[in-house]
């Protein structure tokens, strides 16, 4: 049961994704169906049209991973798929149709994190080019859209154990970005957008200060609230502030109006849009949310002793997160990988890839699991 070909299925928010991975770290295929069009009119996912699209989207999708690596339903030796966390009802959607591959073939069906995925995405990559050392433990810094944590990796067996030293309270860092994107009109998603912006502004003209976290949160343990958990509602709270104070509201409307007469808008077409005093607050708010991530991770790698940081999810495509945290880290003595840009955000290749461990373990699911939205990475 050695070198097996997993394919893996990823539906747990807005792509719908399928991938074959061999022995967790040959990528055969890697097909993506992303939903932003349907979403961009809403500013952010809705959780009812993203199921709807997965309906659509998974057979073709998972036909297409097959075919590009030249495999078939039958010739994969099993199917992972994602349980969590996410949507309740997109991840329904992969698990229901995994089962059912799973249950007529008679194939092993392994249930994957979606937090752990993106850990392996940085291992798939760096295992393809060969000669990788990796000191343990590991810090990971996971940070996307719904996700801002940082976990602290121990080898074990097979796999990894995972302690949580670090969450957002409130809005996660891609969240954050998504909102304030919306808020200044410049469309969805606001990573993106907010990155290309943000190289044209002044990163000093508008002072935001750093997140301070003064009260516990009410719905984490007082014993699993740490120094370094993070928050991004104030500094969303402060841009909005700043756009009434400045009186920039109308100009706000105005690029909406006009972006909304563009069917798939993009960074060149918003720069044209903003004026300086708007290029210069993203480019503000940019550099307060990399400095809080930078500094408090790399906070945690010293303290913590990690001997090796990970830094993955779809924010990680950022770069100035990306420059910052290898100059950073690298002066703080401690090694910093991330994924390629195309495996920060959701895919199914890091979810076969992280099922391999856990296929050699003969690690597999009961047919009566079902979604878990706020699983836990341990």
């Amino acid at each position: 049961m050695a070198a097996g070909s997993i394919l893996g299925i990823e539906t747990s928010c807005d792509e719908t994704a399928a991938a074959v991975v061999r022995a967790g770290e040959k990528l055969l295929s890697n097909t993506v169906s992303s939903q932003i069009a349907t979403h961009q009119p809403y500013g952010g996912v809705v959780p009812e049209l993203a199921s709807r699209e997965h309906l659509r989207a998974i057979v073709p999708v998972v036909r297409q991973a097959l075919a590009d690596a030249g495999e078939s339903y039958e010739s994969v030796d099993a199917i992972a798929v994602t349980q969590g966390p996410g949507l309740a009802g997109a991840l329904l959607v992969g698990i229901s149709y995994a089962k059912a591959i799973a249950f007529a073939l008679n194939k092993p069906l392994i249930t994957v994190n979606h937090l752990e995925g993106h850990i392996h995405a940085v291992l798939l990559e760096q295992k393809q080019k060969g000669e990788f050392q990796l000191g343990f433990p590991v810090l990971a810094l996971v940070v996307s859209g719904g996700h801002t944590h940082l976990f602290l990796a121990e080898e074990r067996a097979h796999g990894w154990a995972y302690r949580n030293v670090g969450r957002t309270r409130d809005d996660a860092a891609g969240e954050a970005y998504d909102k304030v994107a919306k808020l200044l009109g410049l469309g969805y998603p606001g990573g993106p957008v907010i990155d290309a912006l943000a190289k044209k502004g002044n990163p000093a003209a508008v002072r935001f200060g750093p997140s301070q976290i003064k009260h516990p949160n009410r719905g984490t343990p007082r014993d699993q609230q740490t120094e370094f958990d993070f928050s991004f509602s104030g500094i969303k709270t402060a841009v909005l502030r700043y756009v009434q104070l400045e009186g920039m509201a109308d100009a706000v409307t105005a690029r909406q109006q006009k972006l909304a007469a563009i069917a798939k808008p993009r960074a060149e077409d918003v720069l044209p849009l903003c004026d300086q005093k708007t290029l210069d607050l993203v480019a503000s708010f940019q550099r307060a949310v990399v400095r809080d991530l930078t500094g408090k991770t790399l906070a945690a790698a010293v303290e913590l002793g990690a001997r090796t940081l990970f830094v993955t999810g779809g924010v990680a495509a950022n770069s100035e997160l990306r420059e910052t945290f290898e100059t950073e880290a690298a002066r703080a003595g401690v090694p910093a990988y991330f994924p390629s840009r195309k495996l920060s955000t959701d895919n199914a290749a890091m979810i076969a890839a992280a099922a391999y461990p856990k296929f050699l373990a003969r690690d597999f699911a009961s047919p009566d699991f079902s979604a878990e939205a706020s699983l836990a990475l341990r």
